[in-house]
């Protein structure tokens, strides 16, 4: 059997290289004739430059400007002259302290001044990946390290963050760093929400990054005037522009980028098909399997390249919530939870690491046969512990 590991992070516990790498250590241990190949994924959030750094891009890190005006160390990945560029390692909820929120003032600047650090490094196709931000500015900020401008009714800068924009009266975008109408860029997301309304920017996210309900009005009563002002309403509706508290609807519309979905976006630049046209098995996951995953997570995609070419696909999760229909509507033939190895979520949390190569032991009792048969078998091969024996289906 060959095996292609294509699993994302374990979030709070395991990177998806590392995830990769506890699992081809159980896998090598119970199937020593498998052989094991693995490519981390992400799908635009927390992670993706790691997963491009253990694809074989650089690592870079620069200083930038936090979400709530503070310096941090913030990453992006560099190979040739393509880059990734990850929202949350410079705007990310990562950077707040615990407890602490900051929806009307967090500032997407950080994000503009790494993309600024990667057009410095060479960097001519971008990939920016938005998930995880802390910020509901619309990108204002991420615009203004950029080069522009956004005045209040006097002259002067409106100030960081999405409330600010509700004293804006001009946007001046004419001072936008020239090299970026060189530049292909990619917004990379998972969500494809529109920046105004009840399904945009504020009205979903902004809960989630501290907002009260009065703030949430305050913040899309804000972001419709900047829509307005920069002369992009009929722009908010866009697929993406709600991305990452209203960067995505920046990006679109300023940044001239291409909407897709993150995953999509992520194997291609981490040359997914090519390591899948060499295996006979798939094995996706991510820390929790459940119906967000069904709307362009990363297991979702790998499992609809591998389901294209025939292939059956397993995951692991640390929690499991999909039944077994739905895993098998999304290509997913078996999934396997470390909460079934240890029910206490805090330890299961700190054993992530074991409890996965134990998971693996269970994934090498359901392979077929090392034969030439069980090889060419493909999509007409099933795990033994999906045959419907008496009794209906197992997961």
């Amino acid at each position: 059997m060959r095996v292609l590991i294509a699993a994302d992070k374990f979030k709070g516990s395991l990177t998806a290289a590392q995830v990769a790498e506890r699992l081809t250590a159980g896998l090598r241990r119970a199937a020593p004739h498998a052989s094991v190949a693995s490519v981390p994924v992400a799908d635009g959030g927390d992670g993706t430059v790691d997963a491009a750094v253990a694809a074989g891009f650089e690592r870079r890190e620069v200083r930038v400007t936090g979400p709530l005006g503070e310096p941090v160390c913030a990453a992006y990945a560099l190979r040739g002259g393509a880059a990734v560029v990850e929202t949350a390692e410079a705007s990310g909820l990562r950077h707040l302290p615990e407890g602490v929120f900051a929806p009307l003032t967090a500032t997407s600047y950080g994000t503009g001044e790494v993309l600024r650090a990667a057009l410095d490094a060479g960097a001519r196709a971008i990939a920016l990946g938005v998930g995880g931000s802390a910020t509901t500015d619309g990108g204002a900020g991420m615009l203004a390290a950029l080069g522009a401008r956004f005045l209040d009714g006097f002259g002067a800068p409106v100030g960081p963050g999405g409330a600010a924009l509700a004293r804006l009266a001009r946007a001046d975008l004419s001072g936008l760093d020239a090299r970026l109408a060189e530049v292909d860029l990619v917004l990379a997301s998972d969500v494809d929400n529109p920046l105004l309304g009840p399904e945009g920017a504020a009205a979903v996210y902004g809960p989630q990054k501290g907002a009260s309900p009065r703030e949430v009005v305050v913040l899309q009563d804000a972001l419709r005037r900047y829509a307005r002002i920069c002369g992009a309403l009929g722009a908010a509706g866009e697929r993406g522009a709600g991305a990452a508290g209203g960067l995505g609807f920046a990006a679109l519309t300023a940044l001239r980028a291409r909407f897709r979905p993150g995953v999509e976006v992520m194997l291609d630049m981490l040359g997914f098909d090519a390591a899948l046209a060499e295996a006979d098995l798939v094995i996706t996951g991510e820390g929790s399997l459940d119906p967000q995953t069904l709307h362009g997570k990363a297991p979702l995609g790998v499992a609809a390249r591998a389901r294209a070419r025939g292939l059956p696909v397993l995951a692991v999760c640390g929690r499991l919530s999909l039944d077994p229909g739905s895993l098998q509507a999304a290509g997913i033939h078996r999934a396997y939870a470390l909460t079934d190895l240890e029910p206490d979520v805090p330890r299961c949390l700190a054993q992530a690491g074991p409890l996965l190569e134990r998971l693996a032991a269970r994934m090498a009792r359901d392979f077929p046969p090392a034969s030439s048969e069980a090889g060419s078998a493909g999509a007409s091969w099933q795990p033994d512990s999906l045959r419907r024996p008496r009794g209906g289906p197992r997961h």
